[in-house]
């Protein structure tokens, strides 16, 4: 009797039939007309899978492109081997001691380059025509899987000692390992099937390294001019400076300083760096003289209240006496709140402010006035007033928290010189090893899963599901007034995760396998499992990092 070779697969709500033991990227192929963008990755039965897997069963398949966000990780990391293969072969091995992935600005990755061999715009033109004639040959990523003790033996004849140090501490087994055209690396997540689907970036120098330029995933085939943050990258290369001074440039390192019984300590120097920095802002307003408004705004879980209650600790220390307003107890009331597409609640929008309203009450306090702050009921939906009343002398500032905080349209009435602008956020320095960095948004995301857990009673699943709306809120009301601060406070612990990672495991093994949410969580585990983790008990409780875990000194 003749055997059925043949297999059903759902793909877009209809069924199709292959042959069995094909891989995903032949099947890709078919419905590649159908997307606007390059297909890269692919959900098997809701399991992310690299197309050059094969499936022998019936499936549910779903592709993912470049234009999502596993998608474009994807090719963030493809490109970056892409980069670091073309750079050996043009400066050569020999002449390297090391290209690191430091950091992201705007839409660029600030890489680091130590070698003997001195780099020019001419040797980085080079090294971009290689990456090129690498693309044009559409190579494919190579994917083997090594025992760890063979990975780390790997590892120290490349000369990746941070690779070496990292896999010292990993409890799995195995580790994947990927080459394009005889280069190997190892990368934390998937990779694409081939170089080839790699067109689009470009490469300049930049300060002592380069810049590796990428499309986002609104335009994944465009790469827009990099256009220079320089308040972000100066803060940045502080906090790069920070790590190395302290000797932590990756988190094998963090693991060897925890093994060895240094924690402690490393919190203690930590904290006391961050606590100088915000003694120091303190200074600086101090000396500008005629600052009466404080302007604080970050992203999503960069600690803005703990910093607020902190800055005015120092501020007091300065001979001011500063005084908190929260942006959110000027909201509208709730039923004349603006809505997003979804129709919901739209808290993020500069119209969900009583921008009248707080500009009356922050210009008459300016002149003098004695003007009764409002609390917002969050139950009620409603404004209220309670009898704080305020009146600004001599040596009173304001301390204003609330997301619109650098955005002029917010104290439009307000005189420039009367405002000091601070930005916040959690600016990860430390990378996983010298090629795979640690994004700022993942080191946020866990801080905001782990509050919403203990304060709200939040899920993980739920956190994450409602991340990219967060996200998108930070893009367009955030971002893109971060360069107008005055100053810029890095609010991320180098020890942070090690922490964290207590609290946020157990909250993401709680998501189901079969949820959307999942495949995240999984990535996120995957992730903390990096790490050694450590103890809460010596973080200090006015520690930025106590507004997420808890036992913080202040209301947060």
């Amino acid at each position: 009797m003749r055997m059925n070779t043949n297999m059903k697969v759902e793909i877009n709500g209809s069924v199709y039939e292959y042959p069995k033991n094909i891989s995903l990227l032949e099947i890709s192929k078919d419905f590649q007309k159908d997307y606007s963008d390059q297909i890269i990755l692919a959900f098997v039965n809701n399991k992310l899978r690299e197309l050059f897997k094969y499936v022998s069963k019936d499936c549910k398949i779903s592709f993912v492109t470049i234009g999502d966000d596993a998608g474009h990780k994807t090719y963030v990391r493809g490109i970056i081997l892409v980069m670091l293969k073309a750079f050996y072969a043009e400066f050569g091995s020999v002449n390297i001691e090391k290209v690191s992935v430091e950091y992201t600005i705007g839409n660029g990755l600030f890489c680091d380059y130590v070698g003997k061999v001195p780099l020019t715009k001419e040797r980085i033109q080079a090294v971009k025509n290689r990456m090129k004639e690498l693309i044009e040959r559409d190579i494919p990523f190579v994917k083997r899987s090594v025992g760890t003790d063979d990975a780390i033996e790997l590892f120290r004849q490349y000369g990746m000692y941070d690779k070496e140090k990292l896999f010292r501490y990993r409890r799995v087994s195995k580790a994947n390992i990927y080459s394009l055209d005889g280069f190997e690396d190892y990368y934390y997540g998937y990779m694409p099937p081939s170089s080839g689907m790699l067109k689009y970036f470009d490469l300049m120098q930049y300060d002592d390294g380069f810049m590796l330029i990428l499309p986002n995933k609104k335009t994944p085939t465009v790469v827009d001019k990099f256009v220079p943050q320089v308040k972000l990258y100066e803060t940045l290369k502080e906090a790069n400076q920070w790590v190395k001074m302290m000797d932590i440039p990756n988190v094998g390192a963090l693991n060897d300083a925890n093994a060895s019984g240094k924690m402690n300590e490393l919190i203690l120097v930590q904290e006391a760096l961050q606590e100088k920095k915000i003694s120091d802002i303190a200074e600086t307003i101090k000396k500008a003289g005629g600052k009466k408004f404080i302007m604080i705004a970050g992203p999503s879980s960069s600690g803005k209240t703990t910093f607020s209650y902190r800055l005015s600790i120092q501020l007091k220390a300065h001979g001011l006496k500063p005084h908190p307003i929260a942006v959110d107890n000027y909201f509208v009331d709730r039923e004349n709140t603006p809505k997003d597409e979804k129709g919901n609640y739209n808290f993020e929008s500069l119209q969900a402010i009583d921008l009248e309203q707080f500009n009356k009450d922050m210009t008459d306090l300016l002149n003098g006035k004695t003007v009764e702050i409002p609390y917002f009921n969050f139950v009620s939906g409603k404004r209220e007033y309670k009898g704080n009343f305020l009146k600004l002398g001599p040596e009173d500032i304001l301390v204003i928290e609330g997301i619109h905080g650098l955005n002029d349209a917010l104290s439009y009435s307000l005189p420039r010189e009367s405002k000091f602008k601070i930005y916040i956020s959690a600016l990860t320095s430390l990378n996983i090893d010298e090629h795979n960095r640690i994004s700022t948004t993942d080191g946020r995301l866990i801080r905001r899963m782990v509050r919403d857990a203990r304060t709200r009673g939040a899920s993980a699943q739920a956190t994450i599901r409602m991340w990219p709306s967060v996200r998108r809120g930070e893009e367009e009301n955030i971002f893109p007034f971060q360069e107008d601060a005055d100053v810029m406070f890095n609010s991320a612990l180098i020890y942070e995760l090690a922490v964290l990672k207590q609290y946020a495991e157990p909250i993401l093994f709680g998501i189901d396998r079969n949820c959307e949410e999942y495949v995240e969580a999984k990535r996120l585990l995957k992730f903390l499992d990096y790490f050694i983790g450590a103890p809460s008990e010596a973080v200090p409780k006015n520690s930025i990092l106590k507004e997420f875990v808890g036992g913080s000194c202040f209301k947060v």
